[in-house]
């Protein structure tokens, strides 16, 4: 276990260390939209894929990246310490780094519903999101927003929403909605036949999503 902690701060740190120093270069300020949907490029990509426009769109120096985990092995057990079965990949040590890097001031997190709530992939990324709390809160004061597809106009993506943000709210980071004028806690899309085009009014909360995370992140890096 203390080899495993280890590993985990020197992870942390290196990806600090490097970002501190590409963020002091460039100026930029980055924001990461996490896809937790087991369907990559689906109606939840669309949605984060809209959010992520309307931020790059509030300033240049906005940098935005979309990051699928449909193609990655993330055990959630592995929050409490137990081993990764043999054979078995784990994608999320490549994630800490990019995560906790300085330059990155926000991260959104977008999950379809199930269930009234979030999949099971969300679940086991932000079980393993324990690792930054144990390294400092290395998360602390960045910019968090959520982003929840459903089948229904009233399918549980307002639970779903809130359940990530409960989540969010352990790492200590700012959390935003969509401002105004909508003033939602979160962007909910409605999927019509795996299609959100048609959902102009959870458009309209992703797009206010987006800049509200943006401006929230501009303000906080210029302090």
């Amino acid at each position: 276990m203390a080899r495993n902690a280890r590993w985990w701060m020197a992870l942390v740190l290196v990806g600090a260390v490097a970002g501190g120093a590409l963020a002091g270069q460039a100026g930029a300020v980055k924001i990461i939209a996490i896809n937790t949907s087991p369907r990559a490029g689906k109606t939840t990509a669309a949605a984060l894929t809209a959010v992520l426009e309307a931020a790059k769109a509030v300033d240049p120096k906005i940098e935005v990246e979309l990051i699928e985990l449909a193609a990655m092995n993330i055990p959630g057990a592995a929050a409490a310490g137990l081993p990764v079965p043999a054979g078995q990949t784990d994608d999320f040590p490549k994630l800490v780094p990019k995560l906790a890097d300085p330059a990155v001031a926000g991260i959104i997190v977008g999950s379809p519903v199930y269930f009234s709530n979030m999949s099971s992939l969300c679940k086991a990324f932000l079980d393993r999101c324990i690792v930054f709390r144990k390294q400092g809160f290395s998360l602390s004061g960045k910019v968090a927003g959520v982003v929840a597809v459903g089948g229904a106009r009233n399918g549980g993506q307002e639970l779903t929403v809130q359940s990530i943000q409960a989540a969010l709210l352990c790492q200590d980071v700012v959390l935003v909605g969509t401002g105004k004028p909508t003033g939602r806690a979160g962007a909910m899309l409605w999927s019509q036949k795996s299609d959100i085009s048609g959902d102009e009014y959870g458009l309209t909360l992703a797009k206010g999503l987006g800049r509200r995370v943006a401006e929230a992140a501009l303000r906080l890096a210029a302090k």
